[in-house]
Parts: structure tokens; sequence; C-alpha cells
């Protein structure tokens, strides 16, 4: 009997394969390189996908994956291809930290017409330097200004988002962006409705900056 079962009993079904980050869900965890080409916030660090948001344009949109690892810090992930495919990591810094890295005058002119602004970062203090010289380029050239788009708390891959223009769209930004020459290096602004305004040091890398994937289910 116990061989007739084992025959016809239900089989388990196969492990979700995760190889790639365009394949990561919610619950999630990734290991990144330990190579010193990488900041301390992302050196060797285990981090798992807490919620997938995404960035509607005009013409495209852009899944980002927010991470957290034992830190508590959130990195933002994107995978991205171009003329081809690469990473880009993200933190957030608040105001009181762009005061501090760059000289607030020369930021505004990232908000003015033509938008061709330069910028370049203030001399780091030792303990600022430990945290972000990674993140930071020695100068930036602006690459977008007043880009259109909306942000969404959801997973929207190979789905349309909502159109409703009575709420159920995401929220509207513009967006502003800088990246260094040897285009590795970037510093991205949203600007929300009411003024509210994000600012992100971004690091592009390659796919193999993820050693590791680990599947939720």
């Amino acid at each position: 009997m116990g061989f007739l079962s084992g025959l016809f009993g239900k089989k388990e079904a196969p492990k979700r394969l995760l190889d790639h980050p365009s394949k990561l869900l919610k619950g999630d965890m990734i290991t990144l390189d330990d190579s010193f080409a990488l900041p301390a916030q992302l050196r060797g660090q285990q981090l798992k996908v807490e919620a997938i948001h995404t960035y509607e344009y005009q013409r495209s949109q852009q899944c980002e994956y927010l991470l957290r690892g034992h830190s508590d810090n959130a990195i933002y992930l994107s995978y991205v291809v171009e003329d081809e495919a690469y990473l880009s990591f993200s933190i957030k810094i608040n105001r009181a930290m762009v005061e501090q890295l760059f000289d607030l005058d020369a930021f505004a002119e990232i908000f003015e017409e033509p938008g061709k602004a330069t910028l370049t970062p203030e001399p780091l203090a030792a303990e600022l330097a430990q945290e972000f010289s990674q993140w930071l380029a020695d100068n930036y050239h602006q690459v977008e200004f007043a880009g259109f788009g909306y942000f969404h708390r959801e997973d929207y891959r190979n789905q349309k988002p909502p159109q409703d223009e009575n709420g159920a769209r995401g929220e509207a930004f513009e967006s502003y962006s800088l990246i260094n020459n040897a285009e590795t290096l970037a510093v991205d602004i949203e600007v929300y409705d009411g003024g509210d305004t994000e600012v992100m040091l971004t690091l592009y890398r390659p796919l193999t900056d993820i050693r590791e994937y680990w599947p939720a289910s």
C-alpha cells in the first residue's frame, strides 16, 4: 500500500527558479558581492525585497525594488535595459544631508531652465567620506530636466498601471537627473505635488554584483 501511495501520491511542486533581478518578488533575498568596489551599504550585504514599486513614464515603465538588510537602511534597486543591461542602486538623502554634500546655490540651478546645471560635491568630513565617498562623483552634468511621470506603490510588471484621473493613478512627479562623465554615478531628484522632494544618490553596477538569489517560496 505504501508503495502504491508513493506512486500515485501528490508530487512536490518544483521550487521557483530565481536567477535574475527581473524575477524578484516580495520576500525574496539577494546576496551582493563583497568587492571593495561597492560602498559599505552594499558590500557583501544580504538584502530582502520589502516592496516593489513602479515608475510610469509616457512611453515606458520601470520596476523598483525596495530592499532592506540588517542595518534596516532602505536600498532601492532597479534592473535597467538600455544598450546593455545593468543594475541601478540608490539611497535617499534628506535636506540636511544635501546641504552637507552640495552647495545649495549650485544645487538650485538644477531646477532652472535650460536644465544644463553642473554640480561638484563639497569636500567631505571624515565621517561623511566613509559613508558617501563611493556614492559621489567628482562632478556631474545635468541630463534630465522636468521629466514627467507617476510613481506607483505597486508592482505593475507586464500590466498597464491605472489610468483613472480621479485618483487611481500614481503620484505625479517631475524628475531631474545629473550624471558623471563615466556614467557610473548619478544624482536623481523627484519633485512631487506640493513640493515634496526626494533626492537619491545612484550607483550603476553590473548584474554580476548579485552573487546569490534566495526565493521566498
